[in-house]
């Protein structure tokens, strides 16, 4: 088989995957990575929406228990705190 037959992980482009996809990563994780990102490029409006995103996925009733409840929420208000200094600059000067 060629390089060109192959996709960048080794696996035969023509064939499908066995077993459902691996992610390593929560959803709500990547959205947050997302608004990061979007803050880094001074891009607040789009950082804006991902974090409206990130509280709705966040504080809808969870389908089971979720262990690391505190943890997200507490994520959620770092980047909340996070997206209001970068608007408002002239606030940290005292």
């Amino acid at each position: 088989m060629s390089d060109e037959e192959r996709d960048p992980s080794g696996r035969d482009a023509g064939r499908a995957p066995s077993g459902p996809p691996r992610h390593t990563r929560r959803l709500s994780d990547k959205i947050l990575i997302a608004f990061h990102h979007a803050c880094d490029q001074g891009d607040f409006e789009v950082a804006e929406e991902l974090l409206r995103i990130l509280e709705m996925m966040l504080t809808r009733r969870p389908v089971s228990p979720d262990v690391n409840r505190r943890k997200n929420m507490e994520s959620l208000v770092a980047a909340h705190e996070r997206l209001w200094l970068l608007r408002h600059p002239d606030a940290t000067e005292n």
